[in-house]
């Protein structure tokens, strides 16, 4: 069986997954950029404590599953949620899905998935991909940051989706309840809220570890790394926050770029607010992830490393961090009309 499905490559899985999957409700109105804003997506965690492939646990955007949890509880749209500790139960519910021609996102696992180039592949279980079919032995698979739709053999969806180690998705798949329209009075409403969600994160939460502060004390701490952890290893832990940044769905920039695009297309919706200007905030932020991303790339790859080289790096998370604390302050300023 073949649900009447349209693929569409996306910058980042879990928001690409959450804009298809409301596709239908929305007439295509619920773009990418709007998803990941409306769900809050936008974010920065460090915790050393927690290691992910011998690093410290980085991460540029929220926990998995909020931003189509959010997203859709912004839109007043029900959703549901299912894991499931039998593969048996697990590939039924799917099928029964399949059958009444529901089209529903998989968390996965990053290691088994055959269609990526292995040098993509690393234990990460946090991926998001659109089931919509199967034939034969084949299902059909709309993963948002391929450029084609693909396939899975049963056996390589069940491995996926059973995925071991942090963040195990033990067959977790997920789909709206309901296929009601969304007209542009909820959008409004949503984007609104998603502003005000993400600000308190990025602004509000306590701690050191988390939002702006995070992000000003990790660039802190990344100065006395050498000294700290060694070359070698300040190294690794660089490559880490590159990984996190650039190659793990986000459209580069640790979703910055794709956090300015949702203020353009909010514009349009809330217009003399000030979106655009501070759009290009976010788009100068994301710059300078970039610009940072290189620089540790040299570092982890042995073409700099002196204390300085250190300095410099540290140095651009300061700079962004002020950055991002003025534009998510602008936001919070705001007066809506």
């Amino acid at each position: 069986m073949k649900i009447d499905f349209q693929h569409i490559q996306s910058a980042h899985c879990e928001s690409g997954v959450t804009s298809s999957l409301l596709r239908k409700n929305s007439g295509s109105k619920i773009t990418e950029p709007l998803a990941f804003g409306i769900g809050a997506g936008l974010f920065f965690v460090y915790v050393p404590l927690i290691k992910i492939n011998n690093g410290p646990a980085i991460a540029f955007r929220t926990f998995p599953g909020l931003i189509f949890k959010r997203t859709c509880e912004a839109l007043g749209i029900p959703v549901i949620r299912k894991k499931f500790s039998s593969k048996e139960q697990a590939e039924t519910f799917l099928m029964e899905r399949l059958n009444e021609g529901t089209p529903v996102g998989c968390q996965v696992g990053v290691y088994y998935l055959s269609y990526f180039p292995k040098e993509y592949r690393f234990h990460f279980n946090a991926h998001n991909l659109i089931v919509y079919g199967k034939e034969e032995d084949n299902f059909l698979i709309s993963d948002p940051v391929m450029e084609n739709a693909t396939t899975l053999t049963t056996y390589e969806l069940e491995r996926v989706r059973f995925a071991k180690g942090a963040l195990a998705p033990r067959g977790q798949l997920y789909y709206p309840q309901n296929d009601g329209e969304i007209t542009d009075e909820q959008i409004k409403k949503a984007i609104i809220k998603g502003i005000k969600k993400n600000v308190h994160m990025m602004l509000h939460i306590p701690g050191w570890f988390a939002g702006v502060a995070g992000i000003k004390y990790t660039g802190k701490k990344i100065k006395k790394w050498r000294d700290k952890l060694g070359l070698h290893k300040a190294g690794l832990y660089l490559a880490q926050l590159v990984r996190m940044q650039e190659e793990i769905g986000t459209g580069g920039g640790g979703f910055r770029y794709i956090y300015a695009a949702f203020l353009q297309e909010a514009d349009a919706y809330l217009p003399n607010n000030g979106l655009l200007e501070i759009s290009k905030i976010f788009t100068q932020s994301g710059d300078l992830w970039r610009t940072a991303a290189v620089q540790a790339a040299g570092i982890y790859k042995g073409r700099i490393g002196s204390q300085e080289d250190f300095n410099i790096m540290g140095d651009y998370l300061i700079e962004i961090a002020e950055l991002e604390k003025n534009a998510f302050r602008a936001l919070k300023g705001i007066r809506w009309q």
